[in-house]
């Protein structure tokens, strides 16, 4: 055993990016599944003599990330986005109300190996899958998401396949009542559509602006509590508390989320541009939907590889 262990430790790295996606939807904060994900490697690399290759190497890297984010979900709230907490409210500047880091759904950079997921990356889908228990949250991931058998997932989870199959059937319940519906598919004309929104929004051009987002489209911005709902009132946002960020500059990060997103730099009164927030739009039907603007970028801009200035 003590020759093969250099080999498996060797194998453990290329598992690191689907486990990141795996711990994710499970703990709903990109921070917490980088953590999480090199909990496992610690646990598996402290383990490595007691591996007896009786399962694959895959399997067991999963039950070890299993297990640690059970461990970091014992007795705490679940995450969340600011839609779930509570009704739209009007874009006034006293409507705002900051929560703790811990309350909200983070964003996760989406690498090519995880494209393809998307739509169980997306953020909604993310938060709906808070609302279920560990074990069945864990089930749907493997058996619904990764497309793992029922017989696997269940000798992962340590129990049996008509216990992983009723967890199914209690998740799948749960889900159904969330708004979980497809994205648009990234091609030509939503890219393209997107790119028209990048254009208006730094040209602060509220026409062109309603011409791309839907009269019923959303905005939020964690870490507050405070969202809008309705064109009208986004404007009224944008165009009164919300006026520091005409001017802003977008700078693109990549997938976000499943969905491409950016940096938003608003201008510096010192001179250049500041960091505001990560945007990750939704699109539906040849319109943006919903538009989050997460605003903790002290912590965002580092992750996905953002300056803390523009010149």
């Amino acid at each position: 055993m003590a020759t093969a262990q250099p080999a498996i430790a060797g194998e453990l790295e290329q598992y690191r990016r689907e486990l990141t996606g795996y711990c994710y939807r499970m703990l709903g904060s990109a921070f917490e599944a980088e953590d999480a994900v090199q909990e496992t490697m610690l646990r598996a690399w402290r383990s490595l003599d007691r591996f007896e290759g009786r399962s694959a190497l895959k399997s067991w890297l999963y039950r070890i990330a299993t297990n640690v984010c059970y461990d970091q979900l014992g007795g705490r709230e679940r995450r969340a986005r600011p839609m779930d907490l509570g009704p739209a409210v009007e874009p006034l500047f006293e409507n705002l109300a900051e929560l703790p880091e811990v309350t909200w759904i983070t964003p996760l950079p989406t690498p090519d190996e995880l494209a393809e997921q998307r739509e169980t990356l997306r953020l909604a889908f993310v938060a709906a899958l808070q609302h279920l228990p560990p074990k069945q949250r864990a089930a749907l991931i493997l058996c619904e998401v990764l497309k793992w058998q029922a017989s696997e997932a269940a000798e992962l989870l340590e129990t049996s396949v008509a216990s992983v199959n009723s967890a199914l059937q209690r998740a799948r319940a749960t889900l159904a009542t969330a708004d979980t519906a497809a994205p648009a598919e990234l091609d030509a004309e939503t890219l393209a559509l997107l790119d028209r929104y990048v254009a208006a929004f730094e040209d602060y051009d509220i026409d062109r602006l309603t011409d791309l987002l839907h009269e019923d489209a959303i905005q939020s911005m964690p870490p507050y509590s405070m969202w809008l709902k309705g064109r009208d009132d986004l404007f009224a946002w944008w165009l009164g508390a919300g006026i520091g960020c005409k001017g802003s500059k977008l700078v693109p990060v990549g997938l976000v989320n499943g969905m491409p997103g950016w940096g938003q730099f608003k201008p510096d009164p010192e001179g250049g541009y500041e960091p505001w927030s990560l945007i990750v739009p939704e699109v539906s039907d040849g319109r943006i939907v919903e538009l989050t603007f997460f605003l903790d970028t002290p912590k965002l801009f580092p992750f996905f590889g953002l300056p803390d200035h523009l010149d």
